[in-house]
């Protein structure tokens, strides 16, 4: 395998596996190893864009505390 293709399916790989840890599977009816690297790149900035990294269970929640002055 020459180094271009290489770098382009490590590249595909470490996209695959940040959308499935965003919880995305499929993009329309393929599945996200069916998607060439520009349609990946694509679909993990539409999400990344419309996520909120904050928005999981678990994340940061502001509790407002009542100080007795």
């Amino acid at each position: 395998m020459s180094q271009i293709t290489q770098t382009v399916e490590s590249r595909r790989k470490e996209l695959i596996d940040k959308l499935v840890m965003m919880g995305v599977y499929k993009h329309g009816d393929k599945h996200l190893f069916e998607l060439s690297l520009r349609e990946l790149e694509y679909k993990y900035r539409k999400v990344r864009s419309s996520s909120h990294p904050h928005s999981q269970t678990g994340s940061i929640r502001w509790v407002r505390k009542k100080v007795n002055v």
